[in-house]
């Protein structure tokens, strides 16, 4: 009885002391309200679309993939033990020899599907290598394997890896050879000493396992977090920009994303975390950082993502850190084009989540797929034949690594004025019987720029460099070639389409009405459809089309202390330091979200940027993070369009406050003005061009070498001479 009592005693006091919350993150969070019943009700609903769609796999699957996991686990032991004894180890040496498999990704998260792929880490002793023994040895060895199918090995790739399915389960392999001579059936691999002396590749395989840990500690609800990364994994294969390999982003960048909102909104449900996901990125200010946790140095000296001292760290378009050490860009290959296109489509999730909210709209119009061969009116084919299917996996594969050099090279060899838009979907003509598969790119004119009509665009030397670059592929086998070649929209191959033709313009037009989206081709359809009714409409449509565009907002232009200043009346310029006050509040009359200068609490320097926005739900007007590193962003002059910089600019100023970490000064703080960044996600209309192209017009010149799906098998017998076949890619915008 005493004891009880003195239980329950402890228990009473300890609950009139509540411990705080733990705090989550490198800043505080945006908001703390737990959801209201109608984002219960709407997150009832999201999990029953989840559910209908297919996106849990069942338990016999979840069985086999253990089962499989087992399977390879001992293949590898037995391995790296031959391996031993062939190397004149000592009997006691083989008995002891190991390796050890590790999950890391979807699986290892717990967001994986059905039918997705097991990212797995092979880590073994010191002695045997990635180079031979695992690309060359272990190889041969699952080759010789009924179980095993589809085997594809990329040495080259930033994180070398080797491909396959076995028992029917996609398997993606990496290999790291620590500093043991023998490894640990329970080796910690969280621990830093597994860093100890190793190289930059072993490095980034290590660190799968280690950020998919770390993610997992750093988020407040991990139930929470993983339906919400599920969903918006689903979110980005249907848009078009799930693929870190092209440009756009991978599983761990999605994680990131996720997590970083899970911290800012520690009690919020799945339905809330995806609407605030797309409330919050529509406003970030890239090239600012997403951080999960601050970046530390370590004794070890590895390298770490920081643009003081790395200068390849300031062209970083879209970073997004890992949390583990050392801390990397796990985006490292998003470019100005990829970047562009996802800002577009984290604009059309914000406004059907808007209407989701209203209750204007369901859940399935936030999946409805991308139509990307109705978005552009030019295209890069690029097609890739091999002599078998076997041949054509790994040709492919090493194709599709480099088709983001494409993308970087016509951006350079351009100054930016061509823009590239990769689809992260391989097509196959399956009436064809060759070994085939082809890659398209969108192509259009840089926005809100004008250009001379019929502009030329002549890429045929961009496109010889990036021939020669993939030729460079070590394991070349006679029959393999890839072709690059201009079509129009009109042009497309019928097999790119579901249903095996195109439909109608009109068609079209409506269909990206119903979408909800603000698509290129409707703009210009659309005039074009009128044109054809009254063609007196023709004569006065460059006055029209200018007065849209001298009303046109800028994009993402930022706002600096001087024009706060001057829109609350104030004409200070302030100067910021350590011991500067700043607070930026919504004017609470004005539904654009100009920005209010009023004196206030210290800001933590070194740690975020206020960026202010007003939001949809009730009373959560507050002022967001947008950023916890340095800001490269500078604010436009008055008419002009502003144009992300190349390299992140350090300069001192004395309207930006100033970004430390670890006491050293980085970079300084931008605010945002939301009122600025309120615009389509394509700027068809609004941002219109001169001289661009009309529906019909003509675009190319005709190839000099039409290497379609029709002459593949000519390439098949062409001797490896013809691999650098020049095709003329040069049209007008």
């Amino acid at each position: 009885m005493a004891a009880s009592e003195s239980r329950k005693n402890a228990s009473s006091s300890s609950s009139e002391t509540p411990q705080p919350p733990r705090s989550y993150g490198i800043t505080k969070p945006i908001f703390l309200s737990g959801p209201s019943q109608s984002d219960r009700q709407r997150n009832i609903e999201l999990e029953k679309f989840l559910v209908d769609s297919g996106l849990y796999e069942s338990k016999d699957e979840a069985a086999k993939r253990e089962e499989v996991l087992g399977c390879i686990g001992q293949i590898v032991k037995d391995w790296v033990k031959q391996l031993t004894r062939q190397r004149g180890y000592t009997d006691q040496m083989v008995e002891d020899a190991n390796a050890v498999i590790f999950t890391f990704g979807s699986y290892r998260l717990g967001v994986h599907g059905p039918g997705a792929d097991i990212d797995t880490l092979c880590v073994g002793p010191s002695y045997v290598n990635r180079e031979e023994d695992f690309f060359i040895i272990l190889h041969d060895i699952l080759c010789e394997m009924e179980e095993v199918t589809e085997l594809q090995r990329v040495p080259d790739a930033h994180v070398p890896v080797m491909k396959f399915k076995f028992q029917g389960i996609s398997i993606d392999l990496l290999y790291a050879s620590i500093s043991l001579l023998v490894v640990p059936e329970d080796l910690d691999i969280s621990d830093e000493s597994v860093l100890c002396n190793v190289d930059e590749q072993t490095v980034r395989s290590l660190n799968g396992c280690r950020v998919a840990d770390q993610i997992l500690k750093l988020v407040p609800n991990v139930e929470h977090f993983r339906t919400t990364l599920r969903c918006l994994k689903f979110w980005g294969k249907r848009r078009g920009v799930y693929s870190n390999v092209t440009g756009f982003l991978g599983g761990v960048n999605w994680a990131i994303l996720v997590a970083r909102i899970c911290q800012l909104y520690p009690n919020a449900n799945p339905s809330m975390l995806v609407s605030r996901f797309f409330r919050v990125y529509t406003q970030w200010r890239w090239p600012n950082p997403v951080l999960l946790c601050s970046i530390e140095e370590n004794e070890l000296g590895l390298p770490t993502w920081d643009p003081r001292k790395n200068p390849q760290d300031r062209f970083h378009h879209m970073p997004i850190i890992t949390p583990a050490y050392p801390c990397m860009n796990s985006s490292y290959n998003v470019s100005v084009s990829t970047l562009r296109v996802m800002t577009e489509q984290f604009h059309h999730g914000n406004r059907i989540c808007e209407e989701i909210e209203l209750k204007k709209s369901q859940w399935s119009a936030l999946f409805e797929p991308y139509l990307f061969f109705e978005a552009y009116k030019n295209y890069l084919q690029v097609d890739i034949v091999a002599a078998d299917a076997d041949d054509l996996l790994a040709w492919k594969g090493w194709v599709e690594s480099r088709l983001r050099q494409l993308t970087l090279k016509i951006e350079r060899d351009t100054s930016g004025m061509l823009q590239c838009h990769p689809y992260p979907k391989e097509y196959t003509d399956a009436s064809k019987p060759c070994a085939h598969c082809a890659f398209f790119m969108g192509l259009q004119r840089k926005e809100g720029v004008r250009g001379q009509e019929g502009q030329q665009f002549d890429i045929r030397g961009t496109v010889d460099e990036f021939r020669l670059d993939v030729n460079r592929y070590g394991f070349w086998k006679h029959g393999m070639d890839m072709h690059v070649c201009h079509v129009r929209r009109k042009q497309l191959p019928p097999f790119v389409f579901p249903d095996g033709y195109k439909r109608s313009r009109l068609s079209r037009h409506i269909s990206q009405q119903d979408e909800g989206t603000y698509e290129e081709p409707s703009g210009p359809i659309e005039r074009h459809i009128r044109r054809r009714i009254n063609p007196k409409i023709e004569d006065t449509r460059p006055s029209e089309l200018e007065k849209q565009t001298s009303i046109s907002p800028l994009w993402m232009e930022s706002v600096s202390p001087e024009s706060i200043a001057g829109i609350s009346g104030g004409t200070s310029n302030p100067s910021f330091s350590n011991g500067g006050r700043l607070e930026c509040l919504p004017t609470g009359g004005n539904s654009g979200g100009q920005l209010e200068s009023v004196k206030g609490t210290m800001v933590p320097v070194g740690l975020v940027e206020n960026v202010v926005r007003q939001s949809i739900a009730e009373n959560e007007s507050t002022a967001m993070c947008a950023s916890e590193f340095p800001t490269v962003q500078k604010p436009s002059e008055e008419g002009k369009e502003l144009v992300h910089p190349s390299a992140i600019s350090f300069s001192e100023s004395k309207e930006t406050c100033q970004i430390e970490i670890n006491g050293d000064r980085v970079g300084n703080v931008v605010l945002v003005d939301r009122k600025n960044m309120e615009t389509d996600s394509t700027g068809s209309v609004l941002n219109w061009t001169e001289g661009a192209i009309d529906v019909d017009q003509e675009l190319v010149k005709p190839c000099s070498q039409t290497m379609g799906v029709e002459n593949a098998e000519g390439v098949l017998k062409s001797t490896s001479s013809n691999r650098n076949l020049n095709c003329e890619v040069s049209f007008s915008i």
